[in-house]
């Protein structure tokens, strides 16, 4: 926290400075220049009186301490005040109600000693008759105080460092296209969708968009950190704020403005690092305890002071009642959490692992069951026609063909595949009449006047088509893990089309690396059991799930979890939005359908499973380091309050002032900050 409410606070935008990392300076530095000479005339005090011509009277030093403390109270101090009049007169009080209760006893009790000796008791007064102020203590409490309002604020300003680059990525203009063929510079918010642009070698992609002319080589590691360009063909996408490395190309807006994966990014992350995790509502319970019984043993160390301490006794009674309320400030406590998670949070962006919310970074190091699709998430997602096969008396073309045509309006993987073929080939495709999906089977519809059904086994059992024909031909396709898709026309068999979906080159490591990590991974896939078992073999997947419908997968996940199980579930479909919402982690591949990344925590904009394993590392680093700050947050206080308040003094004497109380307060402070600031450098 900062000392003004977080709801009053204004946002800087890109490019400029946070006012209120303009504002803390200037106070700082003011209070430096006015507390630090209040300290050496206290510290000084005596020498100035026992050097200066006749009996000088300390008086007037106290004028000059007056006059140059009292700005610092009232205007360095003047945000922690507000808040702890605000704090007292709504009645929920916090760190900053202990802050202006110290600074302001103490400020108070001095003006009243400087001017008005004569109210306090002769046991009191010297023998000039002045007594003791500390006024050098109310400045260098707010100074010290600001000093660790100013690293925080730093702090969260470098937190905030990976989210304002991103913003400088986007280009300002871009190339748009005319219809004669010539070009023209336009600013980038002018662009709309559909409209088509040239980039040229060394330019940035300006929108979301799919090339439609020329060949590209995309280096996109402003995204996914990967150091190699890929290449981009006609029909193939590319993506705002990624760089042409070589070559020039015609593409099609697509997402502009918002709508841009970019701006998606930068939402995303500034909406993480605003949340709050489960353990941060611990600690706002502890501070609701802390503050208060601070506030007890502070007047508990008053009246005992008072009481029984040595004379003055009033004087001993103020001063340490005053240390206790700054050294119980739970101040780095408000700090601990939030953070570190913000700088958690700055640094997946970073490593391409985007988080909803703070929450993920606690719930994720606790995952000990991994489920995982397959098409897509385990393999490459882009299946390829590699066997087409016709029963007796029918022929190859016509298969595919048909496949095509019934399949040109769905967005599954496999069905795309089965386009591109036909596609490849020249092929001509009818309008398909009354087509319906049937979730986890295929398709169904009418085909030149014909009953069509492309799609499993199940959904050809499901209407009565025998298969068996083609059964042997079939299982040896399955055991080299390629997906058979059945075509039938008029309750007939008609043939098969084999697709391939290659194995990502990571996904064999990492799930390795996830087992060495004793997660318990499991395949869950829609696709036939003996395609399923061929993947699983090559990547040492034992559990496998296969011929799950999309709807089931929810169901598998939520029995996992009635076994007392954290499951992540990782997909990139539509058909995965639901278990994706039912996993107390939902992993989306950022490649995958905008629906499932709209329905899970995490998105791995790199879309492999290397981003599971920079998630769990970035939340055990990050769990880590909150526990490591609390333990800064309350050393200070277990350590600070029971000195302050006199428990050593009357074996040894010892007491502590309220400028070292302050001064530790601010290290807690400065220490948590510091600390927080490491993960910014930790390996994902």
């Amino acid at each position: 926290m900062k000392p003004t409410d977080r709801q009053d606070r204004p946002r800087a935008g890109p490019g400029q400075q946070d006012p209120v990392l303009e504002d803390l300076p200037r106070r700082f530095w003011v209070s430096v220049a006015l507390a630090l000479p209040v300290f050496m005339l206290a510290m000084t005090g005596d020498f100035v009186q026992r050097w200066s011509p006749g009996s000088w009277p300390l008086r007037p030093v106290q004028m000059v301490q007056f006059l140059m403390a009292t700005p610092v109270v009232f205007w360095c101090g003047r945000p922690f005040l507000r808040l702890g009049w605000r704090s007292l007169t709504s009645g929920a009080l916090n760190m900053y109600t202990l802050i202006a209760l110290g600074v302001t006893v103490a400020w108070a009790y001095s003006v009243a000693g400087a001017f008005a000796p004569q109210w306090f008791p002769a046991a009191m007064r010297g023998i000039d008759g002045g007594v003791p102020v500390y006024f050098e203590a109310a400045a260098m409490i707010v100074s010290l105080l600001l000093l660790g309002q100013l690293v925080e604020a730093g702090a969260r300003s470098q937190a905030r460092e990976a989210v304002e680059a991103l913003f400088e990525l986007a280009p300002a203009r871009a190339r748009l296209l005319r219809g004669d063929g010539t070009e023209r510079e336009v600013e980038l918010a002018t662009v709309e969708p559909g409209q088509k642009l040239r980039v040229k070698a060394g330019d940035k992609v300006p929108v979301d968009g799919v090339v439609v002319a020329g060949t590209a080589s995309i280096d996109e590691s402003m995204l996914t950190g990967e150091p190699m360009p890929v290449t981009r063909h006609p029909g193939e996408p590319v993506t705002g704020a990624t760089v042409n490395t070589a070559g020039s190309f015609v593409m099609r807006a697509e997402r502009v403005g918002e709508d841009t994966l970019l701006a998606q990014v930068i939402d995303m992350v500034n909406a993480a690092q605003s949340s709050r995790a489960p353990i941060q509502r611990t600690v706002d319970t502890l501070a609701a305890w802390l503050v208060p019984l601070v506030l007890v043993v502070a007047a508990l160390t008053c009246l005992a002071w008072y009481l029984w301490g040595p004379e003055p006794r009033l004087n001993h009674a103020l001063v340490n009642a005053v240390a206790v309320l700054i050294i119980g400030c739970p101040g780095a406590l408000a700090l601990a959490t939030p953070l570190s998670t913000a700088v958690a949070i700055g640094r997946g962006a970073e490593a391409g692992v985007l988080l909803k919310n703070a929450e993920v970074l606690e719930v994720m190091d606790r995952v000990d069951t991994l489920v995982v699709d397959k098409t897509g998430t385990l393999t490459a997602g882009m299946p390829r026609v590699v066997t087409v096969d016709a029963t007796a008396g029918g022929d190859e073309a016509t298969v595919l063909r048909t496949a095509a045509g019934l399949e040109r309006e769905s967005e599954h993987p496999l069905a795309q595949a089965i386009l591109l073929a036909a596609r490849e080939q020249g092929m001509e495709l009818e309008t398909p009449e009354r087509v319906a999906t049937v979730e986890g089977r295929g398709v169904i519809g009418v085909l030149a006047g014909e009953s069509m059904l492309v799609g499993n086994r199940a959904l050809m059992a499901d209407h009565g088509v025998d298969v068996s024909v083609l059964d042997r031909r079939t299982q040896a396709l399955r055991r080299e893990a390629q997906t058979v898709i059945y075509v039938a026309a008029g309750g007939s068999l008609r043939g098969i089309i084999a697709i391939a979906d290659p194995v990502r080159p990571a996904s064999a490591p990492a799930i390795k690396a996830l087992r060495e990590a004793e997660v318990q991974v499991i395949m869950v896939s829609g696709d036939n059991a003996d395609t399923a078992r061929a993947v699983g073999r090559e990547l040492g997947i034992s559990d496998i799930r296969a011929e799950v419908p999309p709807r089931e997968k929810a169901a598998v996940v939520q029995a996992l979890q009635r076994q007392g199980r954290t499951v992540a579930m990782v997909g990139d479909s539509i058909n995965d939005a639901p278990a994706l919402a039912t996993a107390d982690v939902g992993i989306a591949l950022g490649s995958g359908a905008d629906i499932a990344i709209a329905s899970a925590d995490v998105t791995l904009v790199r879309g492999d499973l290397r981003g599971v394993l920079r998630a769990r590392r970035l939340s055990s680093a990050s769990m880590h380091n909150v526990r490591q700050n609390l333990f800064f947050a309350f050393i200070y206080n277990l350590l600070g309050v029971p000195i302050a308040a006199g428990v050593l003094y009357p074996a040894f004497g010892v007491t502590l002032s309220p400028i070292l109380a302050a001064a530790a307060m601010s290290l807690s402070s400065v220490s948590v900050a510091g600390n927080a600031l490491r993960l910014r450098g930790v390996g994902l």
